[in-house]
């Protein structure tokens, strides 16, 4: 059997106690975010198409199978990341076709232990989107037209996105009535988040800037003001002859927004910057100004032990509050 394409159930149509309603349905297969479902799907096509070419059983598949698999992801040099999400896809395919607990993945697990191993002698590391940094930021924000309808939202979109310490998928949900303005500055209401199973929204509180070209307020407002109505996504589409689309900016399109401003702003390794870089370069220049972990961790919906924001924050630390320091040297 081959088929490992995730579904959200097993609809038997003759007994009542076993069907789904077409709205259980439907919001079962919401519940897995859009992303997600993408990745499951290559992931599956890929392990499928190599058990069909060296006649394995994909589904249920042995343990040597999987190992077998992951060898050749090793052996193609794919990252361990890609190689623990292929092993997650699998097992969850088993466990929906009711293989619970298949294939045991211990064998498989040890092999990408060893290929994390000789990567690392190897000197090949985990590649990381370059951090848009303040002078990054400026340099972007230069490179902008602000007479253009483009220039303010693009304005609008990387000053913003560093001030949240936004994922890109926050951004392109954000709708303008997100948006309140206050006296302090403005709050930002993400109303579902990757890590916000729950949905219950978090509200993000952006104080006023002192700079006119990156101060939130200033930047979210000239957009605004730009903009042809009081409702609706906040980032919109813009076409190349300058004029508003319908609809708001896809996750994808604000990467390649962010890529493409460091191109024009003459960064360096600016080919590899993505909008995790907005994200990254808020908390290492909250922790250069000194801000607490805590308060680092909260704005950005972070956890407070999170090793992602400890990374972040511990590069500043490393030059901050290195032994070698004032010694002497």
């Amino acid at each position: 059997m081959t088929d490992l394409e995730p579904r959200p159930a097993e609809v038997v149509p003759h007994d009542p106690n076993t069907v789904l309603s077409p709205a259980a349905l439907d919001r079962l297969d919401r519940s897995i975010p859009e992303n997600t479902k993408t990745a499951y799907r290559r992931q599956a096509r890929d392990f499928v198409a190599w058990c069909q070419k060296h006649g394995r059983d994909a589904l249920p598949a042995t343990a040597q199978t999987l190992a077998d698999y992951v060898s050749h992801l090793c052996d193609e040099d794919k990252a361990p990341s890609t190689i623990e999400q292929a092993v997650a896809t699998i097992r969850v395919a088993h466990r929906e076709a009711g293989h619970d607990g298949k294939p045991d993945t211990r064998a498989a697990l040890r092999i990408l232990k060893t290929h994390k191993r000789d990567r690392a002698e190897q000197g090949k590391r985990k590649k990381k989107a370059p951090a848009v940094t303040l002078d990054v930021l400026r340099a972007m924000i230069d490179a902008t037209d602000p007479d253009t309808l483009a220039g303010r939202r693009d304005r609008a979109l990387i000053v913003l996105g560093f001030a949240m310490m936004a994922r890109r998928s926050e951004l392109a949900a954000l709708r303008i009535g997100d948006i309140t303005f206050t006296d302090d500055g403005l709050v930002v209401l993400i109303r579902t988040s990757k890590t916000d199973q729950e949905a219950e929204g978090a509200e993000v509180h952006i104080p006023n800037g002192v700079h006119p070209d990156t101060d939130p307020v200033r930047v979210v407002r000239a957009w605004l003001n730009r903009l042809d109505t009081t409702d609706g996504p906040l980032l919109r589409r813009i076409n190349r002859w300058d004029q508003l689309q319908p609809g708001g900016m896809s996750g994808a399109a604000i990467n390649e927004r962010v890529r493409a401003l460091a191109v024009r702003a003459g960064c360096p390794d600016a080919a590899k910057f993505t909008a995790h870089g907005l994200r990254a370069g808020g908390p290492t220049e909250a922790a250069k100004a000194g801000h607490p972990v805590s308060f680092i961790a909260d704005h950005g919906r972070w956890s407070k032990t999170s090793p992602q924001v400890l990374e972040y924050i511990r590069s500043t630390e490393k030059w901050r509050d290195n032994p070698m320091r004032g010694i002497g040297l």
